[in-house]
């Protein structure tokens, strides 16, 4: 999910706590208890820092080792480290309870969006990415919202966020059926598919669309369960050639590479270099993929510069190459 939902889940656990006749009667402990729920709740995605360093280390690390099974495990206890010494009255126990449940949730509900997380690592590397809830879902956002202001106006925090996640979990359940419904009418209208991502968008009844069978990948959309085919492509095997195989050890396509389940490849030769250029299918947007990877090499197949990320627009992308073609 995105960094405001998670600051609102993370609040929203911490009034949910007081349920807890531990955290209800103990102020120190109830005040412990939100603090490391806030943090609990954005911990995860302190990688996100990776950002500053390029795209490819974001890309290949984002939601990996952080919000693996040891990660959610270490995390509470590194933040009870800092917090207690400042709540040494507070229950230790009932601290951690609620401060692993923040952060458990976090990488829980990043399950269900298109970007998925590896949280099952260190017994697999494989992105986990059911596609059923947007990365920002105003719905889910909006009920956290109106559950604080309702607390904020005196109310009881426990069974206002008790209600909520009722609430939640019912909306979880239509989504999943919601996407299932999308799932029967692919295979109706392409019945050799063999891989289907469907992806969440803003909007409740439309979902975006990347399909592949044998020869073909599909892009699309779905909109109240009617799908639409947007873009067809051929398949083409990605040839061992040496251009190929040289841009494949660069950082920003491996990277690239490791990340993106279904994409087009395009090689391109110039008087001065080659581009080779990956796409990813997923993105679709205003006729237009923003997520790609590109590698350009001199004629001796020696890298003269990369880029990997989200662009949108060819002008900016060459300009983050710092290259004009030729």
């Amino acid at each position: 999910m995105d960094t405001g939902t998670h600051v609102v889940m993370g609040l929203a656990l911490g009034g949910l706590a007081t349920l807890d006749p531990v955290v209800a009667s103990s102020s120190v402990t109830a005040t412990s208890v939100l603090i490391g729920t806030i943090i609990g709740s954005q911990v995860p995605d302190i990688d996100t820092i990776l950002k500053l360093r390029n795209n490819a280390v974001y890309i290949r690390n984002h939601r990996g080792v952080t919000h693996s099974i040891p990660a959610v495990l270490l995390w509470p206890l590194g933040i009870l480290a800092v917090l207690y010494p400042f709540f040494p009255e507070a229950n230790l126990f009932h601290l951690w309870i609620w401060t692993f449940v923040a952060v458990f949730l976090h990488v829980f509900v990043d399950i269900f969006n298109a970007y998925g997380t590896q949280a099952l690592r260190p017994f697999t590397s494989k992105w986990i990415a059911l596609g059923i809830i947007n990365t920002f879902d105003p719905i889910i956002f909006g009920l956290h919202v109106i559950g604080l202001v309702i607390w904020g106006l005196g109310a009881n925090p426990g069974y206002i966020f008790l209600t909520v996640y009722a609430v939640l979990v019912a909306y979880y359940i239509i989504r999943f059926i919601t996407q299932r419904k999308v799932l029967s009418a692919v295979k109706e209208i392409i019945p050799d598919a063999t891989d289907i991502i469907i992806a969440p968008t803003l909007k409740f009844h439309q979902w975006k669309l990347a399909i592949m069978n044998k020869n073909q990948f599909f892009v699309g959309r779905a909109t109240n369960n009617q799908v639409e085919i947007l873009d067809q492509f051929n398949r083409k095997p990605i040839p061992e050639t040496p251009v190929i195989e040289a841009a494949k050890k660069d950082k920003n396509l491996s990277a690239f590479l490791s990340f993106s389940p279904v994409y087009r490849w395009e090689v391109d030769e110039y008087d001065t270099y080659y581009e080779v250029r990956f796409i990813d299918l997923r993105y679709r947007s205003n006729g237009h993929y923003p997520f790609v990877a590109v590698v350009h090499l001199d004629h001796e197949l020696n890298v003269k510069n990369s880029y990997t990320g989200w662009i949108f627009s060819e002008a900016k992308l060459q300009r983050k190459l710092n290259e004009l073609p030729n």
